[in-house]
């Protein structure tokens, strides 16, 4: 990986910089769970973090001489958030209280645990820019001169930039491949940063309700007085794919409805990728039992305007141009969605014969008041929105309805 940091200021600065890596704490929920870890490693040209798990093969992460290291367990704090005693000496917040707070004894000078940091401290001048090279790689300090024979045995040399200058290229063959000549220079940058971007925002998502109800007390299958909790009556649902997120970078989570949105575009990039979403949402173990169609992963009870089959039967049809005849299996699943979407049920039901009540169904619930929540004094807030959603979810499964027997998309038709 390459960092590069500007100021853009009109003086110099002091800026810290911390790649980190930390096992995700799997060891607190089963008893005599192994504990994966994290330590110091050398070579002839600086640091590295060696990384090790039960279950994959060892890797290591290779800083210059610049960096410093830094070591913690990944632990809540618990003394800080619940006033009960540490589970560890070291917490995930020791590296910020190291850096932040001066607290020197955070972090752990025997140099091990499951969360590590290379630091760092650098002095930028006013307008100038510091890049810093770092490698993840499964090849060990003493194997690195038969790795890397024309550098020496050093995983930040010359290679180092060869590699940036291949995908940098394969990038560009890439983009240039499917953005429209018509396109200038300007908007064929902002169409790739856009692209780039939904494609960096999918991850691996593991999010086991069950067991999340049963560490808070709130599991109503297993125990006598539940407590109260979101997505409780959800218990069946399990996630273990890679998902598209809408803001990797602030913390994962996903929504229904915003991932409906980006498989229209993803579908430019990644058709496949886009298909494999929309499917996925439909699974028996993302559907509730009553076929209620999730919304977001804080409250799947929650509701979202009623686009899974707009943008079902949208991918299908670029799919339709793109390759003339369409993909044999695209014509297959798009009567299997429609029958899905057809099942699907409303989260919140009507409160009268022509009205949907709460939820996110205006501009993700922008407004004086949060339909998702009880209205003050009691008052009952009638939506027209709400059936406009439903009229054009009506019209799409109309569509996919006339997608499935018809080989010409029916936007054509109603042209």
């Amino acid at each position: 990986m390459r960092i590069s940091v500007t100021n853009r200021n009109p003086e110099a600065a002091p800026l810290h910089v911390l790649p980190t890596l930390w096992y995700r704490n799997t060891w607190r929920w089963t008893e005599e769970a192994p504990i994966p870890q994290l330590r110091a490693a050398g070579w002839k040209g600086g640091h590295a973090i060696e990384a090790r798990h039960p279950e994959l093969e060892p890797y290591y992460l290779y800083t210059n001489e610049a960096a410093a290291l830094l070591f913690t367990e990944n632990e809540t704090n618990k003394r800080l958030l619940f006033n009960e005693p540490n589970l560890s000496s070291y917490v995930k917040d020791g590296i910020n209280n190291y850096l932040v707070e001066g607290q020197k004894e955070s972090v752990n000078p025997r140099q091990r645990g499951t969360k590590a940091a290379a630091h760092y401290a650098l002095k930028v001048d006013a307008g100038s820019t510091e890049v810093l090279h770092l490698r993840f790689c499964n090849i060990a300090p003493r194997a690195l001169g038969q790795a890397f024979l024309a550098d020496e045995g050093d995983p930040l040399g010359k290679g180092f930039e060869t590699v940036f200058q291949d995908r940098r290229q394969e990038a560009d063959a890439f983009y240039n491949a499917i953005t429209p000549a018509r396109v200038n220079a300007e908007d064929k940058m902002i169409m790739r940063q856009a692209l780039a971007g939904m494609l960096w925002t999918k991850q691996y998502y593991y999010y086991d309700v069950d067991q999340w109800l049963e560490e808070h007390g709130a599991n109503p299958l297993n125990t006598r007085k539940p407590n109260k909790a979101r997505n409780e009556r959800w218990v069946h649902m399990l996630n273990a794919d890679i998902i598209s997120m809408p803001d990797k970078w602030e913390y994962p989570w996903y929504a229904a409805w915003d991932l409906a949105f980006q498989t229209i575009n993803l579908a430019m990039v990644d058709l496949d990728f886009a298909k494999e979403q929309l499917s996925l949402m439909l699974r028996e173990t993302y559907l509730h039992p009553n076929y209620q169609l999730l919304t977001y992963e804080w409250n799947f009870d929650d509701v979202n305007p009623p686009v899974h089959a707009w943008a079902t039967f949208f991918v299908y049809s670029i799919e339709k141009q793109r390759q003339g005849s369409g993909d044999p299996l695209a014509e297959e699943r798009l009567p299997e969605a429609h029958a899905q979407l057809h099942l699907v049920g409303q989260p919140q039901r009507p409160a009268g014969p022509q009205c949907i009540r709460g939820g996110f169904l205006g501009l993700d619930n922008i407004g004086v008041f949060d339909r998702s929540e009880t209205l003050p004094g009691g008052a009952k807030l009638e939506q027209a929105d709400g059936t406009a959603w439903m009229a054009l979810y009506c019209q799409n499964m109309f569509e996919m309805a006339l997608g499935c027997t018809s080989t010409t998309p029916f936007t054509k038709i109603w042209r």
